[in-house]
């Protein structure tokens, strides 16, 4: 565009109200518009109006039956005061948020960026390899034989073959282990949409990049990923994180499937789990979208910090 073209346009955008100017540009881009509508249309209808409406809900006493009885802040009153469970999963869930949220997000970039130096025939393979156990329908029977209760799970019986153990142990059946093997499963598990994401961006970064930061004073692989790569990453590094934070605070998943539900001892009960119980299980729909609100609210601040922190990388 021409510098006289583009002071055309502000001298006509300055003669128009701001409706007059964005009516006028929806028409120029029609075509756009009506190309995005579905994607919109389903969004709203099933994310943003079901949010809009947790929140209005949570001030509420509602049970699907009655018409919904306004409490105003007695639901985030109750929740955080009285009810001693949700503390309890919200422990649990920062936890568990905290180890696999961060592990999975730089194992799953390590990962693709050790496999992006392969070949493309290995590289196909070794990327299924790694990909496999996050669309395994029944991959949790894999870690329940393993740990399984009695003598013939393969660790009890490796363990009582070897005499460090006399008796067997119930893995997901003792609170002091449940955690730290349902960190284990959802890590194994992790290597998911945000692993693909990295191989694809990788793939995109033109090479004469390298040849041109070898000229410019780069010396070795690290500072080729910090100053060429991880830049050239951005956004999908922002979607990686996105969908890790995700899968991180919405593991409930993994524990109901090895653990049943409740958990032995509320050890690895979560937020979801919570969520779960009184909106599924009690019906108290007013009450479990005060939770929904709460855990939406720390997803959001969850994702600003991760930007934050992104927006720094190659800086």
């Amino acid at each position: 565009m021409s510098q006289k073209t583009a002071q055309k346009k502000a001298v006509v955008r300055q003669d128009m109200t701001r409706r007059q100017w964005t009516w006028k540009e929806m028409k120029r881009n029609k075509v756009a518009y009506f190309m995005v509508a579905p994607f919109m249309l389903i969004f709203t209808c099933f994310t943003v109006l079901p949010v809009v409406l947790s929140v209005l809900i949570s001030f509420t006493d509602f049970n699907l039956l009655e018409l919904p009885n306004i409490v105003w802040f007695d639901n985030y009153v109750r929740l955080f005061l009285d009810d001693d469970i949700f503390l309890i999963a919200v422990k649990n869930t920062l936890i568990f948020a905290a180890i696999v949220g961060p592990v999975s997000y730089f194992m799953s970039l390590l990962i693709a960026w050790f496999i992006n130096e392969l070949s493309p025939k290995i590289r196909a393979i070794v990327t299924l390899i790694f990909y496999a156990p996050s669309i395994a329908g029944q991959v949790y029977l894999v870690w329940g034989t393993l740990f399984s209760a009695d003598a013939y799970g393969w660790v009890n019986a490796m363990l009582l073959k070897l005499g460090l153990i006399t008796t067997p142990i119930a893995w997901f059946q003792n609170a002091s282990y449940v955690m730290p093997l349902c960190i284990v499963v959802a890590l194994w598990t992790s290597l998911g949409t945000a692993f693909l994401s990295f191989i694809a961006g990788l793939q995109g970064i033109d090479k004469a990049q390298y040849e041109a930061g070898a000229v410019d004073g780069i010396r070795n692989r690290w500072q080729e990923l910090w100053y060429i790569t991880l830049p050239n990453m951005k956004p999908q590094l922002m979607f990686g994180a996105v969908m890790s934070i995700t899968s991180s605070f919405g593991f409930g998943g993994v524990v109901t499937a090895l653990c049943g539900f409740p958990s032995v001892d509320y050890a690895a009960h979560t937020i979801m789990h919570h969520l779960d119980d009184y909106g599924g299980q009690r019906f108290e729909i007013g009450y479990s979208s005060t939770i929904a609100v709460i855990l939406f609210l720390v997803m959001i601040g969850a994702n600003a910090l991760v930007k934050k922190i992104l927006s720094k990388v190659g800086s």
